[in-house]
């Protein structure tokens, strides 16, 4: 029997693992190119701050409309394969993009119209990737590694997430919209070869029920029978939806803080850049002690920086603020990660996740649109210092109401309990079953 390996870097031994954060770099950083060039183009063609939320609308309606179906097919079928098809719609939606000065020269109307249909296209296919994506990584490496394997995974997004819009920013100024899009498709086409690299087929589990019905509701019933994993997943979700500024970054760079495309990639890459240094702290101090009262103060530093950064009219300053934003949620990502990993059946790990998805997906995009909406009612600056104040009222709330919340501890304790529970539950139904046998 091979020994498993130990240490800060034991998941990066594993060969798959290390495609798939390969996949996972390349992908995000080309998300990340993406959104900070139609973000800043949209802008340019329309200087209108609603226009600005319609993206994340785009993005968030067909995402979530198909999240719970996506869920299921990455639990029904080879999860390797659902990403692999997705990843080759994301590459067409890159392509089409990178088409737009041929296709639509001189017409900002259609022109904006298209890549809202293209965001559109790309947030179903992202739907299907999300769970598919997230349920191979649990595949790929033996579950005593699953906290370290979390980690890497968000530091590897974080690192991406970096990277993405300093280099959108750059292309942008350097080339314009060709020299972007052009890093977005080829990153994703990267993406996509790393997925294929991957020698690994997932296990099907053909013996539960084929209702698909049932299957939809199964993840959804899950998380509302799991207090902590629910609550943890509510922070994030009204934490984001409220206190997330990222539709407005165009904004204050235009406006505000006078920095213009380049200046917009570094605000956009600031709060991935506290994660990644977050990051390196927790892969050096995994788990936290008392997980559900570090969970709580993570969510209200976010507030707390998201109202600096409305106050701020210093770029580096407005930089500061980001960033430390982007650690406190680091913070949050990773228990929440770490929960959703350790608690959540192999059969079911892609509904829940893509239930994960429906709750992530609704704080990013959709709060991206409320954004829009609430500066175009209130103007920019109240429109965040507003959602940094519903934050730290959200966490107050939930964190207040739900004792066990309060009482969680490590997070490891916590799986090792609902393991023993549920091999209790499963041993308690074979009783049953052998009683009522003729």
């Amino acid at each position: 029997m091979v020994p498993t390996p130990t240490g800060p870097y034991a998941a990066l031994q594993h060969p798959n693992f290390r495609r798939y954060i390969i996949a996972l770099a390349a992908f995000t950083m080309a998300v990340q190119i993406q959104g900070t060039v139609v973000g800043w183009q949209i802008y340019e063609l329309t200087h209108d701050k609603l226009a600005l939320g319609m993206i994340g609308l785009a993005e968030a309606l067909p995402f979530i409309g198909f999240a719970l179906y996506a869920g299921h097919v990455a639990d029904r079928h080879d999860r390797r394969s659902v990403a692999m098809i997705a990843l080759s719609v994301l590459v067409l939606c890159s392509l089409s993009l990178l088409s737009l000065p041929l296709l639509l020269s001189h017409q900002p109307r259609r022109v904006t119209g298209f890549i809202y249909l293209t965001i559109i296209i790309s947030g179903v296919a992202r739907s299907f990737l999300q769970p598919a994506r997230q349920a191979l990584s649990q595949e790929l490496v033996p579950r005593s590694l699953f906290h370290n394997a979390v980690t890497w995974r968000s530091g590897a997004w974080q690192l991406a997430a970096v990277m993405g819009p300093a280099a959108g920013g750059a292309l942008y100024a350097i080339g314009g919209t060709t020299a972007a899009y052009t890093g977005d498709a080829l990153l994703v086409t990267i993406g996509l070869l790393a997925i294929i690299s991957i020698r690994h087929r997932s296990e099907i589990n053909r013996d539960h029920t084929d209702d698909i019905g049932a299957s939809l509701t199964e993840g959804v019933r899950f998380v509302f029978k799991e207090p902590i994993l629910l609550s943890a997943l509510s922070l994030d979700l009204f934490s984001v939806f409220f206190g997330g500024a990222t539709a407005l970054l165009p904004v204050f760079a235009d406006e505000i803080l006078h920095v213009g495309p380049q200046g917009l990639g570094m605000l956009r890459a600031a709060p991935a850049l506290g994660a990644v240094v977050m990051s390196l702290v927790i892969v050096h101090r995994p788990p936290f002690e008392r997980a559900g009262r570090t969970l709580a103060i993570a969510v209200a530093g976010f507030g707390i920086f998201t109202i600096g950064f409305g106050l701020s009219t210093s770029f580096w300053l407005s930089l500061a603020m980001l960033a430390l934003a982007g650690a406190s949620d680091m913070v949050s990502v990773s228990i929440r990660s770490n929960l959703l990993q350790t608690i959540t059946p192999t059969h079911l790990f892609g509904r829940v996740s893509s239930v994960n998805s429906v709750f992530v997906g609704s704080s990013n995009e959709i709060g991206m649109f409320e954004s829009g909406v609430t500066a175009q009612l209130f103007g920019t600056v109240p429109s965040v210092l507003l959602g940094g104040a519903a934050t730290l009222v959200v966490v107050t709330v939930i964190f207040g109401r739900n004792a066990a919340l309060r009482g969680l501890g490590r997070i490891h304790e916590l799986a090792e309990r609902a393991g023993s529970e549920r091999a209790a539950r499963a041993a308690r139904s074979a009783r049953a079953a052998t009683e009522a046998a003729p």
